[in-house]
């Protein structure tokens, strides 16, 4: 780092991926700061640097000193070890020791005394919500929200039928001649643990998964405008059952609300969609299959005059950015309900699915809110297309 871009960072005050420190003599403290980095988004510790971004410098015995508490607290006090960089800057007040901290990617990282630090604006905080917690566990790969037993859900909640449908059709035999019990069959399928079943059960293959998790549905609405706050719509819809139910009314509720005018079509046709079928397809499985079961929101769909956004839950898992999943790139956040989902819907699993919803209709947007932990959609309309054309 030169000194001119370390002057201009110090220009722009603390914040969640910058901190600064007159001084660090104690292990602990730094070990803190850098589980808060490592289990957010990385960051940087300026060492020599008052509060207000005033620099006081280093001497040569401070770096050294600093240097070996750098690598102590990193080594000894991080669990699991991370290994930051520092770089020595000059600055006409003195010497800035700049510590790199990257985002961690065996999270959570806790201090030697088995706290766990997030970032918290430009200060850290203990992270102590069971959610946030999950999430956590979830990035390091460790738990997955679709595994989690659903409280009051047991075997006698399932659609018998429908279950007895997708057993004979997948495994070639009716379920009437298979010898074990439900439960246990359940169990053996991933669908349920502990006599309950899991989320992933009871979204595929519970009657009224709703009554039980409430948070996990679609809430759709068709406006007249272009803004959301405009209170005149077309449709409003709060859409729920098993999920294929689920994907095929969130289907038919953006392919009715988006049908093209008939033209000089005849009264009573439909009109043409006007925008490839395969396209909502694709965006409405991945909304179902990879959205965060740990965040207790609903799926939102919101058809505007000139655009049409998904809203799903959680931000893209792990170190995955929209660059690799346009590459090919995914990560299975829900291994048990990506699978399922093969079987059910029209949905591949093998990360090229975006890459076709591209090809067909390449006017598609996509946003990592990772401030917000969510991800959206923005598929543009032909309308507002031929009216900035």
């Amino acid at each position: 780092m030169e000194s001119t871009e370390l002057i201009d960072l110090l220009s722009r005050g603390e914040d969640s991926r910058q901190q600064f420190k007159a001084d660090m003599t104690n292990a602990d403290g730094l070990a803190a700061e850098i589980v808060a980095f490592s289990n957010t988004l990385g960051g940087r510790i300026f060492i020599g640097v008052n509060d207000d971004g005033s620099v006081r410098g280093l001497s040569g015995a401070d770096l050294a000193r600093l240097n070996q508490l750098v690598a102590n607290a990193a080594s000894q006090n991080v669990r699991p070890a991370v290994n930051p960089l520092t770089d020595n800057v000059p600055h006409p007040n003195g010497t800035v020791m700049v510590v790199s901290i990257p985002e961690g990617i065996s999270k959570p990282y806790m201090d030697k005394n088995g706290a766990i630090w997030v970032k918290n604006g430009s200060d850290k905080r203990r992270a102590t919500s069971r959610e946030e917690l999950q999430r956590l566990f979830q990035q390091a790969g460790l738990v997955h929200a679709d595994e989690t037993p659903v409280a009051g859900l047991s075997a006698g909640d399932v659609d018998l039928p429908y279950f007895e449908a997708f057993f004979e059709q997948q495994f070639g035999e009716p379920l009437a001649g298979h010898n074990q019990p439900m439960p246990q069959l359940l169990t053996n399928m991933n669908l349920m643990s502990q006599g309950q079943l899991n989320v992933a059960g009871s979204l595929l293959f519970a009657k009224t998964p709703q009554y039980s998790l409430p948070a996990f549905i679609v809430k759709s609405v068709a406006f007249v405008g272009n803004q959301i706050e405009d209170d005149r719509y077309i449709d409003s819809r709060d859409i729920t059952g098993k999920l294929s139910d689920v994907f095929q009314q969130t289907l038919g509720f953006i392919i009715a609300n988006t049908r093209a005018p008939q033209g000089e079509q005849g009264f009573n046709s439909q009109g043409q969609a006007e925008i490839p079928r395969v396209v909502w397809e694709e965006l409405v499985a991945n909304a179902l299959i990879h959205r965060d079961y740990f965040i207790s929101a609903p799926v939102r769909v919101l058809v505007f005059a000139d655009r049409v956004e998904i809203i799903s839950p959680g931000h893209l898992p792990n170190n995955l950015t929209i660059e690799n999943i346009k590459a090919g790139n995914s990560n299975m956040r829900n291994p048990i309900l990506a699978s399922f989902a093969t079987k059910l819907l029209p949905y591949r699993g093998l990360g090229s699915g975006l890459l076709r919803t591209l090809r067909a209709w390449p006017q598609i947007e996509l946003i990592d809110d990772r401030g917000g932990n969510l991800f959206k959609v923005i598929v543009v309309r032909p309308n507002m297309l031929e009216a900035t054309g």
